[in-house]
């Protein structure tokens, strides 16, 4: 008898870490690899959250369960940056800490909609938004934002979607970086206030950006659920850890549901968070590395034929468009890693209907690392 498997998990596979399997596969041989297909940075958690952890560790204190919404000091200090960073006023009890932003994706889907419910979400963008939405039975409503719209979300393309009950929007975005502005932002809120549809708004890349600063839907509505976390800016990608803005009327469903499913976010990843406010000097240097980064890329890998960008405003990407060399970017990352040892992601991660011609790149690496990439893809273009 053939036991049943549920449909939920029948969802594409993340080939960001396909690519990171075969680059491990090509490492284990003794080969090097440039890792340039990962989303994470190169570096570690800033010196503080370290030191926070040991004493926590040190005293006992990160043993136990905590609040399912997490510990008081570590909300307390999440409002304060919201005052410091966007001047909005910061509401302790509205913030929700999380396992990690995917978390907080589970908990704001969850908690907003109901199944069959109709999600908006950019094409090109992050792969677990349509896998976490179908595995809810959600239904995913891809929205087309290709180099003809600048890779941004407009309200016209928002009408051209059919009716929708919610709307994920990522500023910066991944893979593309674009930024939307603030009355870019500004125009999406109304029509989802006009339209009854709840916006989630991805704010996991602020304080990665080249110029103007990203601007939060916090500073438009309050009607918003955002998610944001500790694992770009703050460089702390294998503590877990992430938190949601919440309007009030969903912090206590949310709250109720992050009990059952989680009991609490990771204990000592909260009190190692409580150190990371204090490192802002070392999380500013890591950010002048990848605009380092993004400027050796953009110089050099039009000398490889990659020249056709999206806009990259912030995050730590480059999404490039190479129809020009190949209509099949599977097989294309892995002849590159195959012969250059350079690892990047194929662009069906992010665009079912585009990404066969597209890749990501990311540039979050060390910039040694950048600049011998960049000379590979040079030299194997020759």
């Amino acid at each position: 008898m053939t036991l049943k498997v549920s449909r939920r998990g029948q969802v594409p596979p993340f080939y960001a870490m396909e690519m990171l399997r075969a680059a491990n596969e090509r490492a284990a041989t003794g080969a090097d690899v440039m890792h340039l297909e990962l989303g994470q940075p190169s570096t570690g958690a800033p010196s503080g959250a370290v030191r926070a952890a040991q004493a926590a560790l040190a005293s006992g204190a990160a043993l136990g369960y905590t609040e399912a919404l997490g510990i008081p000091p570590l909300r307390a200090a999440l409002a304060s940056l919201y005052r410091e960073w966007y001047e909005v006023g910061g509401d302790p009890e509205r913030i929700i800490v999380t396992p990690g932003s995917s978390g907080g994706f589970l908990l704001a889907f969850l908690a907003a909609f109901d199944a069959g419910d109709r999600v908006g979400m950019t094409a090109p963008g992050y792969p677990a938004y349509r896998s976490i939405i179908r595995a809810l039975n959600l239904v995913p409503v891809e929205i087309p934002v290709g180099p003809e719209h600048q890779y941004r979300l407009t309200p016209e393309l928002l009408a051209q979607a059919g009716p929708l009950d919610g709307l994920l929007v990522a500023s910066p975005a991944n893979p593309t970086g674009t930024m939307l502005t603030g009355d870019e932002l500004a125009g999406i809120v109304r029509f989802c206030r006009s339209n009854g549809i709840r916006l989630i708004s991805d704010e996991i890349y602020h304080g990665l950006t080249y110029g103007a600063p990203a601007s939060t839907v916090l500073e438009m509505t309050q009607d918003a659920i955002v998610i944001n976390g500790f694992s770009k800016y703050f460089s702390m990608t294998g503590w877990r850890l992430g938190w949601m803005v919440a309007p009030a009327d969903l912090v206590r469903p949310i709250e109720c549901l992050a009990q059952s499913l989680f009991i609490s976010p990771p204990t000592l990843s909260q009190h190692a968070a409580l150190g990371a406010f204090d490192c802002i000097d070392e999380l500013e240097a890591n950010r002048r590395r990848y605009a380092e980064n993004r400027a050796l890329l953009l110089e050099e890998l039009p000398k490889a034929g990659i020249d056709r960008f999206a806009p990259a405003d912030g995050a730590f990407y480059l999404y490039a468009d190479v129809g020009n060399l190949t209509n099949d970017t599977q097989a294309f990352c892995r002849r590159i890693l195959a012969e250059t040892g350079v690892a990047c992601t194929p662009g069906v991660d992010f665009d079912t209907a585009q990404g066969n011609r597209t890749i990501r790149l990311s540039f979050a690496g060390g910039t040694a690392e950048i600049a011998e990439a960049a000379k590979r893809l040079k030299n194997w273009r020759r």
